[in-house]
């Protein structure tokens, strides 16, 4: 168990995705597809092959889709641990994935960015939205920080975030990273999260 003391300890960071990051966040989005992947017989060549082409697919859906889009590297205590995808609107901010390494989970990590995108819509006045496959164990963690389903489309709730909700933010529960702050304006698709 990790106590509060230990989470603010953590030096948790964000930085702007690179190039060089490629493999890195491919294997985070690898990891986030292992247990499912666990219950095929494919062997690892397989494996990696649908893993690669669902990325790329991702990817692609993820740049286009998502215009102007902050693609962002989570790093604890200078490692890479995850990546974060946030998408800023006049009235509206789209987590587009959260998702961390397995190492990385679990350590109030994720917690901590939520909180800090929920204080930005406090501030801003804006709706914030994500979402999130039926059955990710997230969604326990998304409800508790006052996400409500606002739809179902196939396997994914949207879930959202309003200013003015009667959950209260902690800002003291974790040191927020700084995060840079866009407006757009257009209407993304949706996407899985992936465990933080």
């Amino acid at each position: 168990m990790h106590h509060t003391g230990e989470r603010r300890a953590l030096a948790v960071t964000l930085r702007k995705l690179t190039d060089a990051d490629g493999e890195f966040v491919f294997s985070v989005y690898a990891s986030t597809r292992e247990e499912e992947l666990a219950q095929v017989a494919w062997d690892n060549g397989q494996k990696e092959r649908f893993l690669r082409a669902q990325f790329e697919a991702q990817r692609h859906s993820y740049q286009s889709g998502y215009p102007g889009a902050e693609f962002q590297i989570i790093t604890v205590a200078g490692k890479s641990a995850g990546r974060f995808y946030v998408q800023r609107r006049s009235q509206e901010i789209r987590i587009m994935d959260i998702a961390l390494l397995p190492e990385f989970r679990n350590r109030g990590i994720g917690t901590g960015l939520l909180k800090s995108i929920l204080a930005e819509g406090e501030r801003t006045n804006c709706l914030v939205s994500i979402h999130a496959e039926v059955f990710n164990p997230a969604l326990r963690l998304y409800e508790r920080l006052g996400f409500t389903k606002a739809g179902l489309n196939g396997v994914y709730y949207l879930l959202e975030w309003r200013p003015g909700s009667s959950l209260r933010i902690d800002q003291q529960a974790f040191s927020s990273p700084k995060i840079a702050h866009d407006s757009l304006q257009a209407d993304p698709p949706s996407f899985q999260q992936h465990p933080i």
